[in-house]
């Protein structure tokens, strides 16, 4: 009997859970703070970092061209 009993309030509680979910998928639920600005936040860190690494990678005078060729001649040779 109490078997009988916990099972049918468990299915009991589980309907309800089932109908509480069911009428707030209904509901209209407003927008929070990430609905709002989520999109433009991620925007502008986006531009902020490329804009950044930009100017890091321009301005502090490292040379980019890591080739060797047509900078390096070859010493004479020596007969000894």
């Amino acid at each position: 009997m109490f078997s009988m009993a916990k099972n049918a309030l468990s299915r009991l509680q589980v309907r309800s859970i089932q109908q509480t979910m069911a009428r707030q998928s209904h509901q209209k639920r407003a927008p929070d703070f990430h609905d709002k600005y989520g999109n433009a936040i991620l925007a502008s860190g986006a531009t902020f970092c490329v804009a950044l690494w930009t100017y890091v990678t321009t301005q502090i005078g490292i040379e980019w061209n890591l080739s060797p060729v047509g900078r390096i001649t070859p010493k004479e040779w020596r007969d000894q």
